[in-house]
């Protein structure tokens, strides 16, 4: 009864007025963008584009730097995942089932990178790696944008390490298996879908990351996103940039309906109260 009644209660107007508005503000700049990455005459004052085509999609994809950027993404984003996985999969485990002076405070601090304004951290940091000679370097990128995975890659796999039954472990062990045999054959396999949805999630994050790319990166490294953001800077046809958002949108709109569908909205909650 009480759930029925929870169905049958009327909308609120303010809510639903507070909604459609955000639905807007949301919808209309990708709608605008997807647009005009299929418009070939689009003049003012006119509300809907003169002529629709492809040709802008040929011309970009025919463009040397274009390709030069993906495949530079693409291993930055690699490089950068499969690191913070080495990293940070033992880590969180440690923090799942392991209890040590400083560990709650440690904890939170992996989240403290993400509580002030970022740019500001970025240019300190540059001016770290300008004395190391990072700047303008794959590994520069690469450093900064590691950091920048730390959250999704502790705070998500310490919920799924303590998300794991215990019993089963237990049970194991009790049959003679071994410490790694039981992480392999029990823990591992509970943990498994959580975690990989936690490097989906890193591994789209690290390749659509702008703000480090471009201020450590600039002037030699130049990845899609870094790319995207020049064709607009500079001024040229506004069908380039648009194409190359949505081809930008489309990896990590399926990418993130995957992890959503594995993670539980309790998983980050679990994860900050370990």
């Amino acid at each position: 009864m009480t759930k029925l009644a929870f169905i049958r209660r009327p909308i609120d107007g303010t809510g639903l007025l507070l909604a459609t508005l955000l639905t807007i503000v949301i919808i209309m700049p990708l709608l605008v963008v997807g647009i005009w990455a299929f418009t070939e005459v689009w003049r003012y004052p006119n509300l809907m584009p003169q002529q629709f085509g492809l040709r802008f999609w040929e011309q970009t994809l025919n463009r040397s730097d274009v390709w030069s950027a993906l495949r530079l993404s693409l291993l930055l984003s690699g490089f950068v995942t499969l690191a913070s996985a080495v990293i940070c999969l033992p880590a969180a485990y440690a923090f799942a089932r392991m209890r040590f002076p400083g560990r709650d405070l440690l904890f939170f601090s992996f989240l403290a990178g993400h509580a002030f304004p970022k740019f500001g951290l970025l240019v300190a940091i540059a001016a770290i790696f300008l004395q190391l000679d990072l700047i303008g370097t794959f590994w520069g990128v690469a450093l900064i944008q590691l950091v920048n995975t730390l959250m999704f890659m502790i705070w998500i796999p310490v919920a799924a390490f303590q998300a794991v039954d215990t019993r089963m472990e237990e049970a194991a062990r009790d049959v003679g298996a071994g410490p790694f045999r039981v992480f392999w054959s029990i823990t591992l396999p509970q943990a498994a879908p959580t975690i990989a949805a936690a490097v989906l999630l890193t591994f789209v994050g690290t390749f659509y990351e702008t703000e480090g790319a471009w201020l450590i990166g600039a002037p030699g490294i130049r990845t899609m996103p870094v790319l995207m953001i020049s064709f607009i800077n500079n001024q040229m046809v506004i069908q380039f940039g648009a194409v190359l958002s949505v081809m930008l949108w489309v990896p990590s709109f399926l990418a993130l309906i995957f992890a959503r569908r594995i993670i539980g909205g309790s998983s980050f909650a679990r994860g900050f109260g370990g």
